[in-house]
């Protein structure tokens, strides 16, 4: 793969972005307690991600990949401000996929989901949903970015951002963007930490 171009996501880009995003939250903390089984994660992990972003995150514009030629290296899902939560209608078109993926373990996700919206910030934000690259290219500067477009809007806009980082390693990475930690949350029934961290724009 060459250098990454970063361009809005389409529709026709789902299936690929969402296989992509498989790949990078393959081995996350979150994603390995809801779904312990490395196969069952290999297989189902993409519906996700493909749900989540033909439901809810395309529609409000924020979608974002990094293409090394026709590849897609990486992919962001962000949210504009005002805009992050999902409407009923949302939920229940999503809901088939999030079943696919989840099974049995569809009541855990939708708790994460709750506490992750109770400890949403109020004030107006961009909220990056997701960031993640294919373990193919991960140090090659797509990561890196699909951060610094959707963040160098946030400072035109003077518009502060937000994300919850589900791999304490990473934070030191979102950090360098300018992210500070405010908290740390954890899953219930012996689940791993989420931390959560804001931006002010500059």
């Amino acid at each position: 793969m060459a250098t990454a171009d970063v361009r809005p996501a389409t529709r026709a880009d789902i299936p690929a972005l969402s296989v992509t995003l498989g790949k990078a939250f393959f081995d996350d903390p979150v994603m390995m307690w809801l779904l312990p089984d490395d196969d069952v994660r290999r297989r189902k992990l993409h519906k996700l991600f493909a749900s989540i972003t033909r439901y809810h995150h395309l529609s409000r514009g924020g979608v974002e990949v990094a293409t090394g030629g026709q590849d897609i290296g990486a992919a962001a899902l962000w949210d504009p401000p005002g805009e992050w939560k999902q409407t009923r209608a949302e939920e229940l078109r999503a809901m088939p996929g999030l079943l696919l993926t989840f099974g049995s373990a569809l009541g855990r996700g939708l708790a994460v989901t709750e506490m992750m919206k109770k400890a949403h910030p109020e004030e107006p934000h961009w909220y990056l949903a997701v960031i993640g690259s294919d373990p193919a290219v991960r140090g090659k500067g797509f990561g890196n970015a699909l951060m610094r477009s959707r963040l160098d809007r946030c400072d035109a806009e003077y518009a502060p951002a937000y994300l919850e980082s589900s791999k304490p390693e990473n934070v030191p990475y979102y950090e360098r963007f300018g992210f500070e930690v405010t908290g740390e949350f954890t899953l219930p029934d012996g689940g791993p930490p989420l931390i959560p961290m804001w931006r002010t724009p500059r």
